[in-house]
C-alpha cells in the first residue's frame, strides 16, 4: 500500500464558522485545533500544514465548566524583577474577549515554526460579525 503524500499546491483549504455561545472554553479549543492542524482529514501528515482556516464567533460568551470563571488565572511577566501581572478570566474577557479561546488553542497546536503558522489560520471575534462571508465558511457544530 502507498503513502499518499499531497502537495501544498494542489490541496484546497476549507473555511468553517463555528459559534462558542454558550460552549465551554475547551470544547471549542479541543475542535478549533484539531480543524486547523487538518486530523479530521484522510491526506492528515504531521509535518505539513493540511488544515482549514476557522473562524469563531461570539468569544465574549464562552464559558467555563465548576468555578473555574471564578478561579482561573492568566500570568506574564516584563522580565523586570517584581514584574509578574495576575489577571482572573473575568477581567480578561472584558478586556480582550478574544483572547482565553486564542491562548488555549495555542496551547493545542504543535511548538515551534510550524505551530505558528498553522495559528495564524485561526480569526477569533466577540461579537456575532466577521469579515469573512467571502469566502462563504461552512458552519460546523460542536
Amino acid at each position: 500500500m502507498k503513502t499518499i503524500f499531497v502537495k501544498p499546491e494542489t490541496f484546497e483549504k476549507k473555511w468553517y464558522v463555528i459559534d462558542a455561545e454558550g460552549k465551554r472554553l475547551g470544547d471549542v479549543a479541543l475542535c478549533c485545533a484539531r480543524l486547523l492542524r487538518g486530523k479530521h482529514k484522510s491526506e492528515y501528515a504531521p509535518l505539513h500544514d493540511l488544515g482549514d482556516y476557522v473562524v469563531v464567533v461570539n468569544a465574549d460568551k464562552i464559558v467555563l465548566s465548576g468555578k473555574k470563571e471564578d478561579t482561573k488565572v492568566y500570568y506574564r511577566h516584563s522580565g523586570y524583577p517584581g514584574g509578574l501581572r495576575r489577571e482572573a478570566f473575568k477581567d480578561m474577557i472584558k478586556r480582550k474577549p478574544e483572547f482565553p479561546l486564542e491562548s488555549a488553542v495555542k496551547g493545542m497546536l504543535p511548538k515551534g515554526p510550524l505551530g505558528r503558522k498553522i495559528f495564524l489560520n485561526l480569526k477569533v471575534y466577540a461579537g456575532p460579525v466577521h469579515p469573512h462571508t467571502a469566502q462563504q465558511p461552512q458552519k460546523y457544530e460542536i
